[in-house]
Parts: C-alpha cells; sequence; structure tokens
C-alpha cells in the first residue's frame, strides 16, 4: 500500500471513529445526560432502551429527575416493580414518532404517542408545554429523532374499570346507578377501596314500588345512602370465599348471611344470578333483590296523614307486610300515593 492509499485509509478511518463518537441516539442523549438518572433508570427496567436506540425516528419528552422528584417516592418504586406494566405505559407517552421539532409545533395541536394517547401542545408568549409539563430545552438532536426536555412527568389517561364503573356501564343496573349518584357515594365506590358490591338489576328495584323510590330518591342522604351502604362490604370478597351461614358486615355496619344450597348462593333474601365481576378496586356480584336492613338510628316519622286513607305498608322489598311489623324498615302507602317511611324499635 503506497503512501498515498495509507493516507486514504487513515482519513477513512479517522472520519468513522469521528463520526462514531458524535452521534448518538435518543436513549444516547438520556443516558449521557446529568439530569435524567432516573428516567434512563426507568427506560432500562421496561426494556425500551434497545427501542430507543434503533431507527425510529423518534420524538421523546424527556422529563428530568427534578420533575420526577414530584412524585413520591413509594409510588415511583411501585411502578419500578411491575416495569413491563403501567411504567411502560407512562414511558411511551413521552414518545412519538417521527422528528418533531419546535418549530413544527403550533398552539392547540395534539400528538399522538406510542402509548396510543395524545399529548396537546399549548403555546403561550414563545412558553410551549407539553401537556401539563414546560419544555425547558427544545431540539436536542439525535441520529435517530430529538429530545425535548420537560419539567413534568406526562402521566396517560387511562379508562378505570371501578366497581362504580361496572354498574355504570351496564344495561341492567340503572335505577342502581341512579341511586348511587343521587347518594353521592359514585365517588367513593371509584376510590382504591377495595370494595365488594351486591348489586341489585332494574328487576330487582322494579319489585318496589315507584312511590316507595321516589321517597328514597328525594332524601339521598337520608336512608337511601343506608340502604345502598347495606350492599357494600369492605375488601374483595369472590365466590370462592363464600361459605354457608357466614355473615358479611357492611358498609352501613350491619350484617348480611351468606346461603348456599346446591350450588346457589343467597346473599340475605337475594339470589346471586352472576357472580365474581372483577374491578380495579374490587368485586361485584349482581343479585336479584334489594337485600332488606334494618337500621336503628332512622328517626321515626309520623304514620298519620291528614285526610288520606292507608292502603298498606311494604318493607324495602317491596313485600307487604303488617303495619305493626317491628325492627324493619316500613313505607306506609297511602291511597294519594304518599308513602311515609318509619322504623319502630321494641326492646
Amino acid at each position: 500500500m503506497n503512501n498515498s492509499n495509507i493516507k486514504s485509509f487513515l482519513a477513512s478511518v479517522f472520519c468513522l471513529l469521528s463520526f462514531n463518537a458524535f452521534s448518538q441516539t435518543v436513549f444516547g442523549i438520556i443516558e449521557n445526560s446529568n439530569e435524567h438518572n432516573t428516567l434512563e433508570t426507568a427506560i432500562l427496567a421496561a426494556g425500551l432502551d434497545e427501542t430507543l436506540s434503533n431507527d425510529g425516528p423518534f420524538t421523546v419528552f424527556a422529563p428530568t429527575d427534578d420533575a420526577f422528584g414530584l412524585i413520591p417516592a413509594n409510588v415511583i418504586e411501585t411502578l419500578l416493580a411491575d416495569p413491563t406494566g403501567q411504567l411502560t405505559q407512562i414511558l411511551l407517552n413521552h414518545v412519538a414518532s417521527g422528528t418533531t421539532l419546535s418549530t413544527d409545533l403550533s398552539d392547540g395541536i395534539m400528538i399522538t404517542t406510542l402509548q396510543g394517547g395524545e399529548v396537546s401542545i399549548s403555546i403561550n408568549d414563545g412558553m410551549v408545554m407539553i401537556g401539563n409539563a414546560n419544555v425547558t430545552v427544545a431540539d436536542i438532536i439525535a441520529d435517530n429523532g430529538v429530545v425535548h426536555v420537560i419539567d413534568a412527568v406526562l402521566v396517560p389517561e387511562t379508562e378505570t374499570n371501578s366497581v362504580f364503573d361496572i354498574i355504570a356501564n351496564s344495561d341492567v343496573h340503572n335505577t342502581l346507578e341512579t341511586a348511587i349518584l343521587a347518594a353521592g357515594l359514585d365517588e367513593t365506590l371509584s376510590n382504591d377501596g377495595p370494595f365488594t358490591v351486591f348489586a341489585p338489576t332494574d328487576d330487582a328495584f322494579g319489585l318496589i314500588p315507584a312511590n316507595v323510590i321516589e321517597t328514597l330518591l328525594a332524601d339521598p342522604t337520608g336512608q337511601l345512602t343506608q340502604i345502598l351502604l347495606n350492599h357494600v362490604a369492605s375488601g374483595t370478597t369472590l365466590s370462592t370465599d363464600l361459605s354457608d351461614g357466614i355473615m358479611i358486615t357492611t358498609l352501613q355496619g350491619g350484617e348480611v348471611s351468606i346461603s348456599i344450597n346446591d350450588g346457589m348462593v343467597m346473599i340475605g333474601n337475594a339470589n346471586v344470578t352472576v357472580a365474581d365481576i372483577i374491578a380495579d378496586n374490587g368485586v361485584v356480584h349482581v343479585i336479584d333483590a334489594v337485600i332488606e336492613t334494618s337500621v336503628n338510628n332512622i328517626i321515626q316519622t309520623s304514620s298519620l296523614i291528614e285526610n288520606d286513607i292507608y292502603l298498606h305498608s311494604v318493607d324495602i322489598t317491596g313485600r307487604e307486610i303488617n303495619y305493626n311489623t317491628a325492627n324493619t324498615i316500613v313505607f306506609d302507602i297511602y291511597k294519594s300515593g304518599k308513602t311515609v317511611k318509619r322504623f319502630v324499635s321494641i326492646q
């Protein structure tokens, strides 16, 4: 090899080495940053480092360590303990396909992320926000895309499937949903729980006279709330956890009995028609009747309505009972359509 060829070869090697020295991927930018240690750890844990080192191109919105510091440490630990679950979804919500520079952004546009959701762009006085995060450094160019540094974590919106969601999305629980909303228990039943809900169908509520339902809905934070709480227990109780004769304490404070006969399960006076509908925060069992309850703190209402004619009395399930029945909730039905609820406790 003559001197000319040697010089040409060395020049080629030098160029190649120089290119490799200065080329970097979007993951390489994060990896070499002093402000993205938590993001790097999360990407490695989720196994996304190889993806973000591939051809792409990718646009990455990169939260700093300070951004992750706004999230409680135990939440971060929980995410890292299941890196291929929610952590991966959160990370993918920070990555979009293609190279989107700051000059490509305009106020109000939406960017679809690899997680499948969208993040909004808002621009005000030259300040750019991606969702809830400010862009602090823009347009760090990589060989396979671009990185924008942001000051908050973009948490994707995820569909919930709480015990209340199951009821709200059911075609046969419209009355129960209405009652829960009226009583203001929807937020409670959408929280962490866990809860076990025995959910009477519309047909179950249909066994109760309409005027009784109207009376309950007219005072949703009173007796209606007590009745609803009698259909909810703390914890996740599956059908496999039930045995004949056990008692379950409800959030109302009373107990409902479990009876099992020839494989048929009853909760109090109600049959379980569909069991074990799993929710994010518990379980729902569908039942065919409203569970009877006795509550010792009902304010007794006068059972007389002037110039009206008493017809009959029913209990909470709509079953006709004797006017003098004690230790249970009694609804007195009058000819005018008025309903009076009362509770008489005989010691």
